[in-house]
């Protein structure tokens, strides 16, 4: 077992250094997964107080990424290139020749979010965040599971629109300008929610994109978008200017 004892700097900056020499050495690779605060805090010896802030101190310095419901990664060197381009969906069904509808199951203000959310936002302090679900039909077959965090420091009058009429990508788009965007990819099984909304059974394979924009230095949106495996797929056609 690791301790951090035997040191006179502050705890949370052992913690910092400990995590930073796992990163160095490549035993903690770009974009893995760490363990959890939780383990941590058992491996370490000391306070999930003093893991939570080493690991928001690393993350807002930019080694760390924090993705709200899957856990805290190893932050990708910078720059990266793009794998997968900023898109309407709406434009993408409306471009194959098919039907788009969009049913809006959640729109609300979230005023005091839970830590790991304010930690993905990079907020200093309790802030407020817009929150709303939505799912995408191509002829009336549910495509995409769409769930978006917005900060309201950015964006205003998110909650009060239309998002059945409107599209979110347009309405944030028009709101604030996107400067930087992170992507994380993964293929997980379908929940029972998931599974319920989408219309497959649980267990189906679904790809999940993980997207954090930013707008200069400002966290703007947290998202995450589920795709029924079966019924869509990723990817996309860049130039490259290297060699």
């Amino acid at each position: 077992m690791n301790t951090l004892s035997d040191s006179a700097s502050p705890l949370y900056e052992k913690v910092k250094d400990f995590v930073l020499g796992n990163i160095g050495s490549g035993k903690w690779a770009r974009n893995s997964r760490l363990p959890s605060e939780n383990e941590l805090v058992a491996a370490l010896g000391v306070s999930r107080m003093t893991v939570h802030r080493a690991l928001r101190e690393l993350t807002s310095e930019g080694h760390l990424r924090r993705i709200q419901g899957v856990g805290t990664f190893v932050a990708p060197p910078r720059p990266q290139s793009t794998l997968i381009e900023i898109s309407n969906i709406i434009t993408e069904i409306r471009a194959r020749g098919s039907r788009h509808r969009a049913e809006v199951f959640v729109l609300e203000r979230i005023e005091r979010p839970e830590p790991e959310l304010l930690l993905a936002f990079e907020f200093e302090a309790v802030n407020p965040v817009d929150h709303s679900v939505v799912i995408h039909f191509e002829n009336d077959l549910p495509v995409q599971l769409e769930e978006r965090y917005v900060n309201p420091n950015l964006v205003s009058g998110y909650i009060d629109q239309d998002f059945a009429a409107v599209a979110t990508y347009d309405y944030l788009q028009n709101a604030t300008p996107l400067t930087e965007v992170e992507h994380l990819i993964s293929a997980l099984p379908a929940n029972a929610e998931q599974a319920r909304l989408l219309n497959v059974r649980p267990g189906d394979c679904c790809l999940i994109l993980h997207r954090k924009t930013w707008t200069g230095p400002v966290v703007a949106t947290v998202n995450t978008f589920t795709y029924v495996g079966s019924r869509y797929s990723l990817g996309s056609r860049y130039l490259h200017g290297g060699k």
